[in-house]
């Protein structure tokens, strides 16, 4: 690059100086959140993004030199949307990972379950880690499980939400062989990803006094579930 199409220094402070009240912006926003999808927390977080990425490229062409962090996004892996522009359905896909980190926890809440059945489905199913799983995933909304990760034992791993457009809905049973093979990441709309990575910039969580509980002090289920 030639030094008459070089950012000036100044430039380069300015931008520097928007990442600072960008990062104030998104701590400010973590910090008063309402939810674990809060929309304000992703717009912080996308100008933030932005920021950053000014401010390195600014860097580079001035000072030849570069920042220490790298700020992923989901358009680095998606290809240009090229679904419909006014589609009439929509598909939701969403793949959460988790660690068994507790099993004796897992455990302990599978047979709470299988207590409060009135049914009962035998103590073999609970005696087993898959066999806890399966009771406890068939028991609740896979989106309570993950508001109460702890309660049952496990830890979040990465996860990630894609909303696809469609022409038309699927027919009744059409996709169930395989749910997952139409995810054409041309049709996604928008996604929203949670890892580990982003962790340097939303700061830690507070910890959570589940983790503090004897499996005798969990909250009691619902028998009327």
């Amino acid at each position: 690059m030639s030094d008459a199409a070089q950012p000036t220094a100044a430039e380069v402070r300015a931008a520097a100086e928007a990442v600072k009240t960008a990062l104030d912006r998104h701590l400010a926003a973590v910090e008063r959140r309402t939810g674990e999808d809060d929309p304000g927390v992703y717009e912080a977080f996308n100008e933030l993004a932005a920021a950053a990425e000014v401010y390195d490229e600014l860097l580079y062409d001035r000072y030849d030199e570069v920042t220490p962090f790298e700020i992923p996004g989901a358009e680095d892996s998606l290809p240009p949307y090229g679904g419909p522009e006014e589609p009439h359905a929509l598909s939701v896909l969403i793949r959460r990972d988790y660690a068994v980190a507790e099993p004796q926890r897992l455990l302990a809440q599978a047979r709470r379950v299988e207590a409060a059945d009135d049914e009962g489905v035998g103590a073999a199913v609970s005696d087993t880690v898959h066999g806890a799983l399966g009771m406890l995933f068939g028991e609740f909304e896979a989106d309570e499980i993950a508001s109460r990760h702890k309660e049952f034992g496990l830890e979040e791993g990465d996860s990630t939400l894609w909303v696809l457009a469609a022409e038309e809905p699927a027919e009744p049973g059409e996709w169930l062989e395989a749910p997952f093979e139409e995810a054409d990441p041309g049709r996604v709309v928008c996604r929203f990803d949670v890892s580990s990575v982003f962790d340097e910039l939303d700061g830690d969580d507070d910890g959570d006094l589940v983790d503090d509980l004897d499996d005798e002090e969990l909250e009691p289920l619902d028998a009327d579930r």
